[in-house]
């Protein structure tokens, strides 16, 4: 199964995915993530940017993850141009603030019952 997007004339080409880790990478690991970006941030969290050639690859760097014994948050296929750091916070915090809304609605009719 391919991961690309196929476009009439375009070549195809590889998706960009976010994978957000809590806590901390160094730099050190960007060969180890095959060159993916590594972003820490404020909050404690690491994200890794980068393009993916397909599934199998994508799955590849999240058992990396794994290996590397780091909780994973999400994984978000992302356009090329969105993967910029400014972009990639505020679609995280857009996320979180409506799963904030879920989880409060949910709460709040637990309550009433």
């Amino acid at each position: 199964m391919s991961n690309e997007i196929n476009s009439g004339s375009e070549k195809a080409q590889p998706l960009v995915y976010q994978i957000r880790i809590k806590g901390h990478l160094g730099r050190e690991w960007t060969d180890w993530f095959g060159g993916l970006t590594i972003t820490r941030e404020d909050n404690g969290e690491t994200l890794l940017t980068g393009p993916v050639v397909d599934q199998a690859a994508l799955h590849g760097v999240l058992r990396k993850v794994r290996d590397v014994g780091m909780p994973l948050l999400s994984v978000i296929r992302v356009t090329p141009g969105q993967a910029e750091a400014s972009d990639v916070n505020e679609t995280h915090q857009h996320r979180s603030k409506k799963e904030e809304k879920n989880e409060d609605y949910e709460q709040d009719h637990r309550n009433e019952r």
